[in-house]
């Protein structure tokens, strides 16, 4: 037991001077010691304190297919985390065709671009210098930034912040001892707090826990990601949800929470016989689908199943005659969807 705790104590002392350097560095935001720039359009960003998936992709890609609908010109900036390819700014998508892969775009962006045609898409870490970048070329009317809520060098004037519902753990400590990236005070800059997977929650009052945690007061939007369809890996093709249940399937991705792609997949009747869990945003190999493979084969599975995000690295892999599933999920806007299509509302009014 000693052994047990011990390292958690360190892991705690830890937490303080990286708290500290948070604070301090929030700090010179605020007081102008660090600059704070600003593009010539509106920015919407959307983001967590956490680490790990509190469910910002599907999110980001309902935000996105929102504003398009409304005849707004959108554009989405993301970092590129584990991105391959060199240089500063890479464009993914011209809204009209996606210019770039998995491997040197980065998981998000890539599949924001693959689902939200019509949208410019582009990664940098610097998100202001990349706006200006994209700006130059492409007119745009809005922005959305991908995993923004840190980025604190570009101003934004929608700030929309995550919380995932089924993880209210998350809240409990600062890295390295748990998984906020940013002290609990932080959520006052966020002008609307969506609080996730709201659906897998089992004691209604956690909601209310996680968001007194959180030191608001304002009611917060719930959401829930709710299975569209299956797209075959390696045509590209769709399969209605109806068409797996009873059968028996091996689950495989490399995401920031794989119990929740556990829970939805049982959640459809099918029952996931085994499960191979890779690092988020792992760099998939051939052998890596040769061991997906050889697992469910021992285990008698009839699907191998991944999420949409995995797909775009598995599907050069996949050889004729293997069967790969990825599940789309899409973004149903349980309670708030007032406050949501009057933030819509509101981009029109300001562009207008």
């Amino acid at each position: 037991m000693r052994g047990r705790v011990g390292p958690m104590w360190l892991l705690r002392l830890l937490s303080i001077p990286y708290g500290l350097a948070v604070r301090a560095r929030v700090w010179l935001y605020a007081t102008g010691w660090f600059p704070t720039w600003t593009l010539p359009c509106r920015v919407i960003s959307v983001g967590n304190l956490t680490v790990g998936g509190t469910g910002k992709t599907p999110v980001v890609i309902w935000l996105v297919q929102s504003l398009l609908r409304r005849g707004l010109r959108v554009g989405v900036l993301s970092r590129g985390y584990k991105r391959q390819s060199g240089g500063e700014f890479l464009l993914v998508s011209d809204g009209k065709a996606v210019l770039a892969g998995p491997a040197e775009a980065g998981d998000e962006p890539h599949l924001i671009a693959v689902r939200c045609p019509g949208a410019v898409v582009a990664v940098g870490a610097d998100r202001y210098r990349a706006g200006q970048w994209v700006l130059s070329r492409f007119p745009l009317d809005c922005v959305v930034l991908d995993d923004g809520f840190q980025h604190l060098a570009l101003h934004r004037d929608v700030n929309l912040l995550l919380a995932d519902a089924s993880a209210p753990h998350d809240l409990d400590a600062l890295l390295p001892a748990g998984r906020l990236r940013e002290p609990l005070a932080a959520a006052a800059r966020a002008t609307l707090v969506l609080m996730t997977r709201v659906d897998q929650v089992r004691k209604q009052e956690t909601v209310a826990d996680m968001v007194r945690a959180l030191g608001r007061r304002d009611q917060p939007i719930l959401v829930r990601f709710t299975p569209d369809l299956f797209v075959d890996v390696a045509s590209g093709g769709a399969q209605e949800l109806a068409g797996v249940r009873g059968q028996t399937a091996l689950l495989f991705s490399g995401i920031g929470n794989s119990g929740a792609f556990r829970t939805t997949m049982s959640g459809l009747g099918v029952n996931v016989v085994d499960e191979v869990r890779f690092p988020d945003h792992h760099a998939y190999r051939r052998s890596d689908l040769e061991r997906v493979s050889d697992q469910a084969r021992r285990c008698g599975a009839q699907l191998l199943v991944t999420t949409e995000k995995d797909a775009g690295k598995v599907a050069p892999l996949v050889r004729p005659g293997d069967r790969v599933l990825a599940l789309r999920l899409g973004t149903d806007i349980m309670d708030g969807r007032e406050q949501m299509e009057g933030l819509l509302v509101g981009m029109l009014k300001d562009e207008g």
